[in-house]
């Protein structure tokens, strides 16, 4: 499997629940800044049995990671709301963004 891409994973579950974190966040957070993109790519071949939470990873702007209105969207909706995440014109209140502290990132995303 792509080294990077357990990275990523890794990175993603530590995403506290009722939290979230932009794909920019987490590329950096992985050890690979500017590589948002590749965030969501990763995200996409993470294995099912994973139970990945790939739904607290959104856009730069905190808005939801789908076009609004689609069933990804709405499932992603679904799921942040049912851990306590405010969401107002398909975006998450600041409030919510995963701002890991000093420990957190030196025991816990070991890389």
């Amino acid at each position: 499997m792509n080294i990077n891409y357990q990275r990523i994973w890794r990175t993603v579950l530590c995403i506290p629940a009722g939290k979230v974190a932009s794909y920019g966040q987490i590329a950096d957070l992985a050890g690979l800044p500017g590589r948002a993109r590749l965030v969501g790519k990763a995200l996409g071949y993470a294995p099912a049995d994973m139970q990945l939470p790939w739904y607290r990873v959104l856009r730069s702007d905190r808005s939801l990671a789908f076009a609004a209105g689609s069933d990804s969207a709405r499932q992603q909706r679904q799921l942040l709301l049912a851990e306590g995440v405010l969401i107002q014109r398909n975006r998450v209140d600041k409030k919510h963004l995963w701002q890991p502290e000093l420990a957190e990132l030196l025991f816990t995303l070991q890389y």
